[in-house]
């Protein structure tokens, strides 16, 4: 078979270390100029990979290939140095927070570090592109993909008999396009996470950090929307995250060169319904407005006592940022969010604040905009031989998610052809 498959991130990374020894003719084509360009957008930020069968995506994976796949990522380190950490595994840790109405999330996590993950996913280009049948096409950003004569042809020129698309979120124009010609490939399409990223002093998040490196749990506010903490980064940077035309906050930690500061997100998720259609466009409003307020290329960053009091931060106080100045403004967050994702918020906090004294401070720091998008649910079922797979799928969420996502239709193409 000659396949495609367009972007090179972690679900193309599973698919061929599921199909390339089979002998098929394989091409990836990747926007990026190079390899040292190119990036896992999890991978890029943080390299935090979990094995959990309650995070990360609507599919059911296996928990052993979760395993195999962090087992792949770790094994194209230079020397297997990681950070580890079991998420609520302990039951003391685990009534703790269920008692104060939190849905503890249980994982075991790896983290590879930012400073080495360049060279990661190098290694693992090196090893795919010394495979004869596997050719790489960077500086190339597909525009269109369509059926044509029982064929996939990508932009009316290059005829295959299978592709994978696996853009990511931030390739969701050219998903728009091919969602134009197939409208009903939409499964979903109402979702989306609005937030905040929260900095927080080392010496109060000492003791969870040390028990299981990130902790994740949910809880359902008063406003009655759930809220989720994701990616806890101990001794870590809050950094923006630049998209086409407006930039976002997140956060990441290092192996070797370590902060004072905590940061992890607050994530509100909000679900609506006919007739919106649009969460990656209601999702990316937002984050402008947020810009626009702060100035282009720069979020709001505000102290947590004025965020719950709807006031402007002039001033910071015992709590230092960790992200550079020159992306950050002080301000209002309130005047950007709808109330309701702002209450949620607040809600999280305050209760968070319960099991872990000193988290509601209020010169800790709060950042905004993080938004983590939902793409359209597609349906790998109703174009022949032509599947979305990873985050831009609507399916996944995660590194290692994305990657067996990849993997199983590498899987499922094998057995369907033989």
């Amino acid at each position: 078979m000659k396949i495609a498959i367009v972007g090179f991130g972690a679900a193309a990374i599973g698919f061929l270390e599921r199909i390339h020894r089979e002998g098929h003719e394989i091409h990836i084509f990747e926007r990026s100029p190079d390899v040292f360009s190119s990036s896992i957008s999890g991978v890029r930020a943080d390299g935090k990979l979990f094995v959990s069968a309650e995070m990360g995506g609507e599919l059911e994976i296996d928990l052993d290939l979760q395993k195999k796949l962090v087992d792949f990522y770790i094994g194209k380190t230079d020397n297997g140095l990681i950070e580890t950490g079991s998420s609520f595994k302990n039951q003391e840790y685990y009534q703790r927070f269920y008692e104060k109405g939190f849905q503890p999330v249980i994982s075991d996590f790896y983290h590879l570090g930012t400073d080495q993950l360049k060279m990661v996913l190098y290694n693992i280009f090196q090893q795919f592109s010394e495979i004869p049948d596997l050719h790489f096409h960077f500086n190339h950003q597909v525009a269109q993909v369509e059926m044509i004569n029982s064929k996939i042809v990508i932009d009316d020129q290059h005829s295959f008999d299978v592709v994978m698309v696996a853009v990511g979120r931030s390739g969701h124009k050219l998903v728009k396009e091919i969602i134009r010609l197939y409208p009903d490939l939409i499964l979903d399409n109402t979702r989306v996470d609005l937030g905040v990223r929260f900095e927080l002093p080392d010496h109060i998040v000492a003791d969870i950090n040390r028990e299981m490196y990130e902790f994740k749990v949910r809880y359902r506010s008063r406003t009655g929307y759930t809220v989720r903490s994701f990616c806890n980064n101990p001794s870590g940077y809050v950094v923006i995250e630049k998209y086409d035309d407006f930039v976002t906050v997140n956060g990441h930690s290092k192996l070797k060169e370590k902060s004072r500061n905590t940061n992890f997100a607050v994530l509100t998720t909000v679900k609506l319904t006919q007739p919106f259609n649009d969460p990656i466009g209601y999702g990316s409003y937002i984050a402008k407005l947020t810009n626009i307020l702060a100035g282009e290329n720069k979020v709001i960053l505000q102290t947590y006592g004025n965020f719950r009091q709807s006031k402007r931060t002039k001033n910071l106080y015992r709590v230092l940022p960790t992200m550079e100045p020159e992306n950050y403004i002080l301000g209002d967050i309130n005047l950007a969010f709808p109330r309701r994702i702002i209450e949620s918020i607040i809600d999280f906090i305050e209760n968070l604040n319960q099991v872990i004294p000193g988290v509601g401070n209020e010169d800790n720091l709060v950042y905004a905009p993080e938004i983590k998008f939902y793409s359209n649910r597609l349906d790998n079922s109703r174009i022949k031989n032509l599947f979305f797979a990873g985050d831009c799928s609507g399916e996944t969420r995660s590194i290692i998610y994305a990657t067996a996502h990849g993997w199983l239709i590498a899987d499922r193409i094998l057995r369907e052809s033989s």
